[in-house]
């Protein structure tokens, strides 16, 4: 490290080491840049990280904040080569929910058998409907899993200006015929429950679907625009014909983020822990690299920034470099969450009262929900909305351990509770208390429908709102760096105008998950973002040998 307020140059700097920002300085060093990524906390990898949270239990790992994988492309896997880095991933079971009379039900991604056999229980119509939504399901994969890797089109420009002209692009490159459009369309502005009731009768089968149009989003399931996010999360891995593809990876998320670092390390990437940026240095209106908090100062002609948009536009450039109407569009991007990440240690795994036993089954290998009606999650939404925490919270579960043996020692499991919501503005403040008494209130639904789960706690780690955005950067404690709502969607995304991961700020980009394709641990913005930069260097040095050969 050069000395306080020593100045050094780069091709490149990128600021966060989080996953984008990891893809982001490998591909910027495989082009041949002189890049260093800077990270402020002791560790890369963002909020897909791995810690040991119980010093006195160093042994046990969790997942602790970001915790299953999806939407990764394959295009990313192979450019960074990810597997011989260590990347390998585990396919999930069922969804399963456990209801408080006795019965359950488990719906698979891939086995429609199986899914007819749960099903029929509650609704032979339900049963003969599933396939059809699957196969929908499909149909919406065709149109948004491309679109997920398309820059959204500046508008004003000559390409195509909003989502209608995209969807029209996606019409007529993959022949996605009209009706798909029209479904795409609907998405924006359905709740997840008005959905699902065109599709279904039993409440027993709607909840568990609805889940994924909630998790991480500041809205219950009536909200509008919930159905698009139950979407973004079904899509599963772009590009490979997978259909909600979620699974685990071995060595939690800090193994896929520190796979894409040894990437970028070995394509020559340079990466700090421990540095903090405090300012973008912009000089003649350009970006000119950056202001650590230690006084130094790097030096680079591309500056990529992965952080939150308030940090990174608001912060760091301030609003003097910046046009007022970005400015107050960023100042106005909504970033609630209420969600509260807990992590346990399990002696043994729960023995649920529909499907007994602690031994290993199918039911615990994917998603183990707290989501036992729609009823259920509207109101834990709204206790939130009315300034109180769920009283009932509503969790998405895992128990990784069923597969990764690397987490935790042989007979331990650790399992990763995604809960929502407790009130938006947790994120001000700690709430230490209340974020405990929160976790019994959830570990008491658990234990009613599965009676050994409280007992089984050996330890637990609780992450509120305040943790996330003070520790991780999670402004508001939003998993997306900005809700998934209507109105912050494809070319709004974080800004009309700046939606295809250039900023007003010449030489400085942007690719944190508040754009275009963010949410999830994907590495599109960031590879996004990288092509961008490279895309314009090359612009530039065209420009340069004409001016050169004009010259002569």
């Amino acid at each position: 490290m050069a000395g306080h307020g020593s100045a050094q140059q780069y091709d490149a700097i990128v600021v966060g080491g989080g996953h984008n920002g990891l893809v982001a300085a490998a591909y910027l060093a495989r082009a041949g840049l002189r890049t260093v990524v800077l990270e402020s906390r002791y560790k890369t990898g963002g909020a897909a990280t791995t810690e040991s949270p119980w010093p006195e239990a160093p042994e046990l790992k969790v997942t602790r904040l970001s915790y299953v994988m999806s939407l990764l492309p394959p295009t990313i896997i192979k450019d960074l080569e990810l597997e011989r880095h260590g990347y390998k991933v585990y396919p999930m079971g069922p969804y399963y929910q456990a209801f408080p009379d006795g019965t359950s039900i488990k719906i698979w991604a891939d086995d429609a058998k199986q899914n007819y056999e749960e099903i029929a229980k509650f609704s032979k119509r339900d049963a003969e409907q599933m396939p059809k939504w699957d196969a929908w399901l499909g149909g919406l994969a065709d149109v948004l899993g491309p679109m997920l890797l398309q820059v959204p089109p500046k508008i004003g420009s000559k390409r195509p200006g909003d989502l209608a002209d995209l969807l029209r692009l996606a019409w007529r490159n993959r022949g996605v015929d009209v009706r798909r459009i029209a479904d795409v369309t609907r998405l924006m502005t359905m709740s997840i429950a008005d959905l699902l009731d065109d599709w279904f009768e039993s409440w027993q089968v709607k909840a568990p679907i609805a889940v994924n149009g909630v998790i991480g989003t500041w809205a219950g399931p009536y909200e509008p625009g919930t159905a698009y996010v139950m979407a973004h999360h079904s899509i599963g891995d772009v590009g490979d014909g997978h259909l909600g593809g979620w699974g685990f990876p071995e060595g939690g998320m800090g193994a896929v983020a520190d796979a894409m670092k040894r990437a970028a390390l070995g394509f020559g990437a340079e990466i700090r822990t421990d540095s903090r940026v405090v300012r973008t240095l912009v000089r003649g209106e350009r970006a000119a690299g950056v202001v650590l908090e230690n006084g130094d100062e790097l030096h680079a002609p591309v500056v990529v920034t992965t952080l939150h948009p308030r940090t990174a536009f608001l912060d760091h450039v301030g609003t003097a470099n910046l046009p007022s109407d970005f400015a107050r569009d960023i100042e106005h991007w909504k970033t609630r969450s209420g969600v509260v990440k807990i992590n346990l240690a399990l002696s043994e795994l729960p023995n649920f009262t529909a499907d007994p036993g602690s031994n290993l089954q199918p039911h615990h290998t994917g998603s183990v929900e707290m989501a036992p009606s729609m009823e259920y999650m509207e109101r834990a939404y709204l206790d939130a909305r009315e300034g109180r925490p769920a009283e009932k919270p509503f969790s998405d579960s895992v128990i990784p351990t069923c597969f990764d043996k690397t987490l935790a020692p042989e007979g331990i499991h650790i399992m990763s509770l995604f809960s929502q919501w407790v009130p938006a503005d947790w994120a001000n403040e700690p709430h230490t208390a209340e974020l405990e008494a929160y976790a019994d209130r959830l570990i008491e639904q658990y234990d009613e429908v599965a009676p050994n789960f409280k007992a089984s706690i050996i330890h637990r780690d609780i992450v509120g709102p305040y943790e996330m955005e003070q520790e991780y950067g999670l402004v508001g404690g939003n998993i997306f760096h900005g809700e998934l709502s209507v109105e912050q969607l494809f070319h709004m995304r974080p800004a009309p105008g700046f939606a295809d991961y250039r900023t007003p700020v010449p030489g400085l980009y942007y690719g944190s998950s508040a754009t275009h394709a963010g949410g999830g641990v994907c590495g599109i913005p960031g590879w996004q973002a990288a092509r961008a930069a490279l895309a314009d260097k090359r612009a530039g040095e065209r420009r340069s040998r004409a001016r050169t050969m004009l010259k002569r």
